[in-house]
């Protein structure tokens, strides 16, 4: 299988940062507060690989570092140490080196994005169909018939009627939002879609919807996902292979099946015993 991300070491601090920062926080400090220097430790040396048609899980609690992880390979954030390497057919991307306009080409055609919060990832101020002709625009679509019948086609795709698509997103439900976010997401058929805390905060039978969705777009188009979440549940039916973070670091990795039935750190047992 071709691998299209490796991260190595990724780690971002708020804050000044001191040389004791990695070894005052994390999770055996039970902190990612340095004593030192007062700094906030993020993401600490975070290492992943990612292969093409993929869902990679990371679960941890609020606070584990696991959306930032997510927000700095979508260039949302900046790394403060640490390498990523996207494969891009017979491209291999320096992504923390690449320049500001470089970066903005990415996260436009070859990365997708889905916030937790929809208003991070949607215009509010046009309309739903509008919001996936943004997208569209910044591509080699520019022709206003197919821009517009390519929208209807990913809203329709993401079970919103297409009769809707010329309404503000500000009128949908929470989980229309999400679908319309990931019809945004999907304009460009980006190899890569990062997905942070999709379905919290939804009902129970819409995120199932979303779930499948999901499943659904993974299986047919073989884009690469990582989802970030703090349910088991989500991590259970949609990924692979899953990484476990507490305090910025990542302290449990592998199999999904095998992180989840035969976990090894203590902390890992205690979130499964929790879901239980």
């Amino acid at each position: 299988m071709k691998k299209i991300l490796e991260v190595r070491g990724l780690s971002r601090t708020h804050g000044p940062g001191c040389p004791l920062c990695f070894e005052n926080t994390g999770a055996e400090a039970e902190t990612n507060v340095c004593a030192s220097c007062g700094s906030v430790v993020a993401a600490q040396d975070v290492s992943l690989d990612l292969h093409q048609g993929e869902i990679l899980g990371i679960v941890g609690e609020s606070g584990s570092g696991k959306s930032t992880v997510v927000k700095t390979l979508f260039f949302d954030a900046e790394p403060s140490a640490g390498e990523a390497r996207f494969f891009d057919g017979d491209q291999q991307l320096d992504l923390f080196s690449l320049n500001a306009a470089r970066q903005r080409w990415l996260r436009n055609h070859r990365f997708g994005m889905v916030y937790q919060n929809p208003n991070l990832g949607l215009n509010f101020n046009v309309s739903a169909g509008g919001n996936i002709a943004e997208r569209l625009l910044m591509s080699d679509v520019a022709n206003y018939a197919s821009v517009r019948q390519r929208a209807r086609d990913l809203l329709t795709r993401t079970e919103v009627l297409g009769e809707r698509m010329d309404e503000s997103p500000r009128r949908f439900s929470g989980g229309m939002q999400q679908r319309v976010q990931i019809a945004k997401a999907l304009a460009t058929r980006p190899p890569l879609l990062l997905l942070d805390e999709v379905t919290t905060g939804l009902d129970l039978s819409v995120q199932a919807r979303i779930l499948d969705l999901i499943l659904e777009i993974q299986h047919e188009l073989n884009t690469a996902m990582i989802v970030v979440t703090h349910d088991l549940g989500v991590i259970r039916l949609l990924a692979g292979r899953t990484l476990v973070m507490k305090y910025g670091q990542v302290i449990e990795s592998g199999l999904t099946d095998q992180v989840l039935e035969d976990p090894q750190h203590a902390y890992t047992q205690r979130l499964v015993a929790s879901a239980l």
